[in-house]
């Protein structure tokens, strides 16, 4: 029987980013993957897929330019399922070697299998017809989460999936009725829109996103719309299931009725709303550790469990169940469990992409929150037609917002969406983190033509605005 100074479970990002820690640190690791590929969701199902699926879209049907070159720009007339899925294959696989490099590099012990406490420091893990048993010191529980799956709706992976199954399609639709507005509903919703696919999204609430700023929010469904998404929003839907359809032809297709009595039907649908957490087979009953009724564990401040022991990062404790910040919380939880301190760590700078079409990003507080609290703000807005970049780029939607203090001109948010949306959106989160002020932004100098010049524009129309020019 093997000990280690740390196992972890689960190959994900919060997995990935702690067994390189521990490994940095000098400690004996090892990190248990029950599925046949490394990676978790975000590299298997959730946002290297999606991404790469985003911009195969983009590249094959010329949306990105279609500002300047119309249908000139389009890459291929007639886009398969093929086309799409392999572009994203060779990325998967491409990231599939890198984290088992870095794994070799680092001396980290890859152990394929399931993972289930036996007790507090005894881990069974069940493999391929055989099984081993491994003690450590501390774990992280990284196990992430799955789509939601309510019984009551006939999934099929061919008409009726989730976004796990949306990846595994044997041909392109011609139309989908999508459930459920959040992250990965409206960015399935847009790529699919993008490809010419007849789109419907339905959303119990009547704001897409509501955690974005809502002239965002806004200006986003008014874009999806006259991409040809029919938004339902405010509705909830009640049943779905597959009926026969005549229309010369006899044809199978999904049928959403919703609470309202309106019945929709497509091709295919797909369910996304929400996720579950997947550890409670795990055995955490051996080792004092509870979940809520989504399997999710609570932790502290440090990622700690109730019990001193036992980590837990990434989606499987919840919010904000990013890749980006499932990295950092698995890095600071092993740092802690190794009484390493890693310094200052600013949850309200979480940085936030949308990865639809158009992209979306933000970092700070939106207008409401900032009503809400009571702080005197003014905004300053750039829109990509009057940058330069952004009429080489074609991007007449595009827009950057900046939300500024109105007394010390602090930057209280930055909100963007369009063309390098979730990459612009950095820049102002550096200078937030080092207390600057819109001023920044009028005395330096920024590339030409760069949308960072959007910054500037934007700082430029938030001072003059606090000045009454």
């Amino acid at each position: 029987m093997k000990h280690y100074d740390v196992v972890i479970i689960g190959t994900g990002p919060a997995g990935q980013k702690g067994a390189i820690q521990a490994a940095k640190l000098g400690k004996s690791v090892a990190i248990v993957e029950k599925q046949n590929v490394l990676g978790g969701a975000q590299i298997n199902t959730g946002t290297i897929p999606s991404k790469s699926l985003r911009e195969a879209a983009l590249h094959l049907t010329g949306a990105a330019q279609r500002g300047n070159y119309s249908g000139a720009s389009r890459a291929k007339q007639k886009i398969t399922i093929h086309d799409l899925i392999e572009i994203s294959s060779n990325v998967i696989r491409h990231e599939w070697e890198v984290i088992r490099g870095q794994f070799e590099r680092n001396g980290v012990d890859l152990i394929w299998g399931t993972a289930h406490f036996e007790g507090p420091n005894l881990l069974m893990i069940q493999g391929d017809g055989d099984s081993q048993l491994v003690t450590a010191d501390r774990f992280l529980v990284s196990c992430g989460t799955r789509p939601a799956k309510p019984a009551d709706i006939p999934f099929d992976n061919d008409a009726i999936f989730t976004s796990d199954g949306l990846l595994k399609l044997e041909r392109l639709p011609k139309s989908m009725i999508v459930v459920g507005g959040g992250v990965i509903g409206t960015e399935y919703a847009s790529i699919m829109a993008t490809l010419g696919v007849k789109v419907t999204l339905v959303e119990g609430r009547h704001q897409l996103l509501g955690f974005l700023d809502s002239e965002i929010s806004g200006a986003f469904m008014y874009f999806m719309r006259q991409q040809g998404v029919t938004l339902r929003m405010g509705e909830k839907v009640e049943r779905i299931e597959k009926v026969e359809h005549r229309n010369g032809t006899v044809s199978t297709l999904v049928q959403a009725t919703l609470e309202s009595g309106k019945k929709l039907k497509a091709e295919t649908l797909l369910y996304a709303v929400g996720r579950q957490g997947v550890c409670g087979a795990m055995g955490l009953d051996n080792v004092g550790i509870t979940f809520d009724d989504r399997e999710r564990l609570k932790v502290d401040e440090h990622y700690q469990t109730n019990v001193d022991h036992v980590y837990a990062a990434g989606d499987v404790i919840g919010f904000p169940a990013l890749a980006s910040t499932s990295m950092e919380q698995g890095r600071r939880a092993i740092a802690h469990a190794f009484g390493q301190d890693v310094g200052n760590y600013n949850t309200d700078l979480f940085p936030y992409g949308i990865y639809a079409v158009p992209e979306i990003s933000m970092v700070g507080k939106t207008e409401e929150q900032l009503t809400q609290e009571g702080v005197p703000y003014e905004a300053g807005v750039a829109r990509y037609e009057e940058i330069a970049r952004g009429q080489i780029l074609g991007d007449r939607t595009g827009m950057l917002k900046m939300l500024i203090h109105q007394d010390s001109h602090k930057i209280l948010g930055v909100h963007c969406m369009g063309t390098g949306a979730t990459e612009l959106v950095h820049i102002g989160q550096c200078v937030m983190g080092l207390d600057g002020t819109a001023e920044f932004f009028i005395n330096n100098v920024f590339n030409f033509p760069t949308l960072a010049e959007a910054y500037k524009v934007a700082a430029y129309n938030g001072l003059n605005k606090l000045a009454h020019v």
